[in-house]
């Protein structure tokens, strides 16, 4: 697959101004595609990146929604199809990462996680199967699905929600629009934490060295292009998940 494998194609990312989602945005562009970033109120930043993708020679539109708000995310899909007048990818990225453990996760804390990083990924993939019809989704799950996060429990369990339903809606939404999942590890560090952090996690990784955000979004354009893989996570983690087999459940 060369570059430029999906031009004219229109890609919806969510999440799309930081972080991660700005690198799978700008590995898209590169393929060709035309990009809808959704943000919550990064819109500097998606205004930057919205420049950025011009340059590339593709277009861009924003797109706000705080996915806390059931009257904001529901009909998101619909409302980025009708804006750039087509949609065919669709990359579930946003996410949210509070620190919990088993002894201070609470009802409310677990049902956040699971509403913004399971659910409305669920939601819209759903709604791109209904308002679509073809096409491809991905969705940013987490390397440690292959276990646990013992300070993360609320986004943890609602990884492996997520995980679960890309699997199901794989199934389910076959053989129009395939399904995946990219499991990123240490990649960068978690948001106000400075790069030092990831540095000295790197020993943790069978391959001795942290990612970059760029390894995880070219996991996302070979799928967005691949025609034969529904049902899968990529691990882009340095060989790290397989480290949680000690610690944790590996139903495969």
């Amino acid at each position: 697959m060369s570059k430029g494998a999906l031009q004219g194609k229109t890609a919806l990312v969510t999440g799309g101004a930081r972080r991660i989602g700005r690198a799978i945005s700008l590995a898209l562009a590169d393929e060709g595609a035309n990009i809808v970033v959704h943000h919550r109120s990064a819109r500097e930043e998606a205004l930057e990146l919205e420049g950025l993708l011009a340059a590339k020679g593709v277009r861009a539109w924003l797109i706000r929604a705080d996915f806390a708000r059931r009257e904001e995310y529901e009909g998101l899909v619909t409302r980025a199809r009708d804006l750039a007048g087509g949609l065919d990818i669709l990359v579930n990225s946003a996410s949210i990462f509070p620190t919990d453990t088993l002894d201070t996760v609470d009802l409310a804390g677990l049902m956040q996680n699971i509403e913004v990083n399971a659910w409305v990924p669920f939601v819209l993939g759903r709604e791109f199967a209904r308002a679509v019809g073809r096409g491809k989704i991905i969705n940013l799950i987490d390397s440690r699905v292959r276990g646990y996060d013992w300070n993360h429990v609320g986004y943890i369990l609602s990884k492996h929600v997520l995980r679960a339903l890309t699997r199901m809606m794989a199934v389910q939404y076959a053989p129009d629009i395939t399904v995946n999942g990219v499991g990123p590890g240490l990649v960068l560090p978690p948001p106000g934490a400075a790069h030092e952090y990831i540095d000295g996690m790197a020993r943790t990784v069978p391959l001795k060295r942290h990612g970059q955000a760029e390894d995880v979004a070219e996991a996302v354009a070979y799928l967005a292009k691949a025609e034969f893989v529904t049902g899968t996570v990529i691990y882009v983690d340095g060989g790290r998940h397989l480290m949680e087999y000690a610690r944790g459940p590996h139903p495969d």
